[in-house]
């Protein structure tokens, strides 16, 4: 079994509700939706505990009651906590939002143009053999070619 959430005790293999902690707990959650910190509604609580782990607190789900743990919130509270979470997160600016995933796009043909030049040094003739390689991308449903000018691509729509 994983750790017991403040408010609980277990008692012959089942959890009941510790009544001194589950106060503290219904105090941390009034606090915080009175507008105090989640330090300031802990300490108001009597809760000794880090900042995250106040936080995790108000979002323990278990506090509702399930198969196991008693009730010891409402879910009208439970919701109204997570509500103004969600608020003073957007209110501050500490709101991620996932990023656009960019599309990979890969050639759909390639093509080599004939070699018209000879070099004695193998760098300058590979440079130059990878310079006549040409590819044919499909972007948005038109075939696209790119072509390889000293290294640099150019476009140019088919």
């Amino acid at each position: 079994m994983s750790h017991i959430p403040l408010g609980y005790r277990i008692e012959n293999g089942k959890a009941v509700i510790d009544e001194s902690a589950a106060e503290r707990i219904k105090i941390l959650f009034q606090s915080y939706l009175t507008g105090d910190s989640l330090a300031a509604a802990a300490k108001k609580a009597g809760i000794d505990s880090f900042h995250a782990g106040i936080g995790k607190m108000l979002q323990n789900a278990r506090y509702l009651g399930d198969g196991y743990y008693p009730a010891i919130i409402d879910p009208d509270t439970f919701v109204a906590v997570r509500a103004e979470r969600i608020k003073r997160a957007e209110k501050f600016g500490r709101v991620r939002k996932p990023k656009e995933k960019a599309e990979a796009v890969f050639p759909a043909a390639f093509r080599i143009r004939e070699a018209t030049q000879q070099f004695d040094d193998p760098f300058e003739q590979a440079e130059y053999a990878y310079s006549l390689i040409e590819t044919e991308v499909q972007l948005n449903g038109s075939k696209q070619e790119c072509h390889r000018d000293s290294g640099k691509e150019a476009r140019s729509q088919k």
